[in-house]
């Protein structure tokens, strides 16, 4: 059951992540993270009401909080990215965010195993290859690197403060409601200000509420698949799973866009890739 629902992780996250990175070629980042997520929020509105998973609130949620705070700013950093491509180059760059829950354990005392310090060389070899000259051809665009890291320590930060927020599964579903309540609360403040300084809100097609229902509810869907992942088995075995979503967002980018990465690219991404399962491993 562990492997099934950490497999199902992967395959949402990595479908969100592809679903966002293509709204954002055709829709303002921002409407795509507010919009999305405010579904997500009525979904898991209903959740928290069916659970009662009210009675759980307590000083902890301030975590949730914090971790709403901080989801916007990395969504639209990760979803601009994605807009810039190529997918299967930003989005294993995009997994790097296990490390921030990695150093947090060392700053509470935790010590890393082999296989941790082997991901943070590899990894970080990722991630500084991801953004180099070709041999030929254009390069990557370093503001998507720049951006992409952004979004991985503020995803990485989120991760680490809901885990903080909750230690069952109805509270879970109570600091997942906060969290994306703050960011619609977040993101809604920022793309407020956005329109008042002339930038377009909508596009001139008209809004994918389709898409961008699919995007908040994969999302959502995930957190609770990896939830059940983890207490129903072993966590790093979960991790390890959930973490392969960025070859689902690259194949959905080969299959749907017929985009084709360098034999130097899906190296360089890898590195990146294998890095991550390292962490998570250790």
């Amino acid at each position: 059951m562990t492997a099934l629902f950490a497999l199902a992780t992967s395959v949402l996250w990595g479908l969100a992540d592809f679903g966002g990175g293509v709204l954002t070629r055709r829709t303002p980042a921002l409407t795509v993270v507010v919009v999305s997520q405010s579904i997500a929020v009525a979904v898991l509105g209903v959740i928290v009401a069916a659970t009662g998973a009210w009675s759980e609130a307590s000083p902890h949620l301030w975590f949730a909080v914090a971790a709403g705070l901080v989801g916007p700013m990395a969504m639209l950093a990760f979803y601009k990215a994605l807009a810039m491509g190529p997918m299967g180059v930003v989005s294993p760059l995009g997994s790097l965010g296990v490390a921030v829950p990695v150093t947090v354990g060392l700053v509470l005392g935790e010590r890393p195993g082999l296989p941790q310090l082997a991901g943070v060389l590899v990894a970080v070899a990722g991630v500084v290859l991801a953004g180099g000259p070709q041999l030929r051809g254009a390069p990557v665009q370093r503001r998507a690197v720049v951006l992409t890291l952004v979004a991985a320590m503020g995803f990485g930060a989120v991760m680490a403060l809901i885990a903080e927020a909750s230690t069952t599964l109805t509270g879970l579903f109570l600091a997942l409601f906060v969290q994306r309540a703050t960011n619609v609360a977040a993101g809604g403040a920022a793309l407020w200000l956005s329109v008042r300084r002339g930038a377009p809100a909508l596009p001139e097609q008209g809004l994918p509420l389709t898409t961008l229902a699919f995007v908040g509810l994969a999302d959502v869907a995930a957190n609770g698949t990896y939830s059940i992942a983890a207490q129903h088995g072993p966590v790093t075995v979960a991790a390890v799973l959930a973490s392969l979503y960025p070859a689902v967002t690259a194949l959905a980018a080969r299959g749907f866009l017929s985009e084709r990465l360098r034999a130097v690219q899906a190296a360089r991404a890898g590195l990146a890739l294998v890095g991550t399962l390292l962490l998570a491993t250790g």
